[in-house]
């Protein structure tokens, strides 16, 4: 796994002290990756809404606490296509504008479009089943809701507990052929590491069930205990331990990442953690020496 970044990126909602670009500027030395993912959003989003979204931007309105501008439409295709090229060939892709409160035809929380879902919705329509782990410190209900009522996608969420959008109980699993598909973890605040690796482990369990093809992780790091707008204490170790869960149990599963949310100035960092955490947990296990196999 490796990390996908534009510096396009850095020119999206620029004055914003909540979702601005001081999240993405320790991406900068990386190299840019350019894919126009404008072709793939319908594949969730009807086409009207792509239009009002692309005409909102050019007209610089305020939707969804973003501050829209050409720039943020070249941003948000980006980001679509980011996420797409992430889930072919299994890497982090750190975007903006992120995208899982996005639903079908509502924008919401800094988000325009689902990226993930996206990336999803095209895997499906590939004849794949899908496993998404949303650890992102706010519930994500546009993912949710997007695959409520879908077999082929299986979408748990580990977030904090009456924080926005207020969503994300327990008792909400799915509806029609998606029941048994949604699985939600809400966490009380203060809660760390030990809590978010006992949910990861459960929700480990409970994908080998459904045994996906493909696994992809919307990954916000607002759960970090330096974030500003949540309240629980996740570390580095923790992140890094997640990531690590996840490949170690899915080595033969492609697992691909989004960024979501993270408001503080250690996104980077956390990152770097994440991805470590997938590389060596798809490494196979070292051969111990067995006497009864020696030649001597």
């Amino acid at each position: 796994m490796k990390i996908l970044f534009n510096k396009k990126f850095l020119e999206h909602n620029k004055n914003s002290e909540a979702e601005g670009p001081y999240r993405l500027k320790e991406f900068k030395d990386i190299e840019n990756t350019y894919v126009d993912g404008e072709k793939w959003i319908t594949l969730v989003h009807p086409e009207d809404y792509k239009e009002e979204i692309r005409k909102a931007c050019f007209e610089n309105r305020v939707i969804a606490e973003v501050e829209l501008t050409p720039d943020t439409w070249e941003a948000a295709c980006l980001s679509v296509g980011l996420t797409v090229k992430a889930s072919e060939d299994g890497d982090f892709a750190a975007v903006r504008p992120p995208g899982h409160h996005a639903g079908f035809e509502r924008p919401a929380g800094f988000c325009l479009f689902n990226n993930i879902a996206i990336a999803a919705q095209k895997l499906v329509n590939e004849g794949k089943k899908v496993f998404i782990l949303d650890i992102d410190g706010h519930h994500g209900d546009g993912t949710q809701n997007i695959f409520y009522e879908s077999d082929k996608v299986f979408y748990c969420s580990i977030h904090q507990e009456f924080a926005y959008p207020f969503t994300g109980f327990p008792t909400e699993v799915g509806s029609g052929k998606g029941v048994g598909y949604t699985l939600n973890f809400p966490l009380m605040s203060g809660k760390g590491d030990a809590d978010l690796l006992d949910r990861v482990d459960k929700a480990i369990v409970k994908a080998r069930k459904f045994q996906p093809d493909v696994i992809g992780v919307s990954v916000g790091f607002d759960g970090y205990v330096k974030d500003r707008l949540l309240q629980l204490n996740f570390t580095r170790k923790g992140y890094y331990e997640c990531a690590f869960r996840i490949k170690k149990n899915f080595r033969r599963v492609p697992v691909f990442a989004v960024l979501e949310g993270g408001y503080h100035y250690d996104v980077r960092q956390l990152a770097d953690v994440f991805v470590e955490g997938v590389n060596n947990g798809g490494k196979a296990p070292r051969m111990k020496y067995n006497e009864d196999m020696a030649i001597g």
